[in-house]
């Protein structure tokens, strides 16, 4: 038993923090950022000691994705508010509205926002929205593109036995989180992808813990799926 757990600690300490992470996530929660620094960073050490350096260099920037994704969700809608008001104050300086009526238009406003924000409970965090529909063809390019730069890195640079499906996750996994910083509700399809194919290779790879947890992975995905839409849809209600 000591050396199954001195063998297998790590993975089963990341595969712990990896469950917690789904909880956060699925509760749209923004500690789950938390956990996502340290778990990846953790991971890096696992799979270099596997030799699974693609996962590694993954990993790396999952540590540093989560950083942004917790600047984004902690103050990504108070960033906007500040750029709405700049644009604003600009368009009412070179306006030749008389400034009591401005005033006076202010100071309802300001009412206004306060009893709106009393009723709702508003906060500075970045809501939960649908993925533009402008954004796809370019999305799909990056992916596209990513995924062939990261199979020749792979098969150039690595001894890597599936570079095709490594790269696969690599280049999804990309996208998948930058469209979880934005909180769109469609970052858990992207995810349902990645988990199906990573929880073959770490079959395969030898990782067990991990490809049950990204078995795991699979059905809280579409689970998170339907909830966030759910909120996505309540928000939307809410803004009319």
């Amino acid at each position: 038993m000591t050396d199954f757990l001195s063998t297998h600690w790590l993975d089963i300490v990341t595969t712990i923090l990896g469950l917690i992470y789904l909880v956060l996530e699925y509760r749209a929660s923004i500690a789950l950022w938390v956990v996502g620094i340290v778990m990846p960073a953790m991971d890096i050490y696992l799979y270099w000691s596997h030799g699974l350096y693609g996962d590694a260099g993954m990993a790396v920037y999952y540590t540093l994705a989560a950083i942004y994704g917790y600047a984004v969700w902690k103050f990504g809608a108070k960033w906007k508010a500040m750029i709405k008001r700049k644009g604003s104050d600009k368009k009412e300086g070179a306006s030749a509205v008389s400034s009591d009526k401005i005033e006076a238009a202010s100071a309802v406003s300001s009412d206004t926002t306060e009893d709106a924000s009393a009723v709702s409970g508003s906060s500075d965090e970045l809501p939960i929205t649908f993925f533009p529909r402008r954004l796809i063809l370019r999305t799909l390019g990056f992916f596209f593109l990513a995924w062939a730069a990261t199979y020749y890195v792979l098969v150039a640079y690595t001894n890597s036995t599936v570079p095709l499906l490594d790269a696969f996750t690599n280049a999804l996994s990309f996208v998948g989180l930058w469209a979880l910083a934005r909180k769109y509700v469609e970052q858990w399809l992207f995810w349902i992808a990645v988990d199906v194919v990573c929880c073959y290779l770490y079959v395969v790879k030898g990782i067990p813990f991990k490809a049950g947890l990204y078995g795991l992975y699979v059905v809280i995905a579409v689970m998170g799926y339907w909830k966030w839409k759910g909120l996505a849809r309540k928000a939307q209600v809410s803004r009319v």
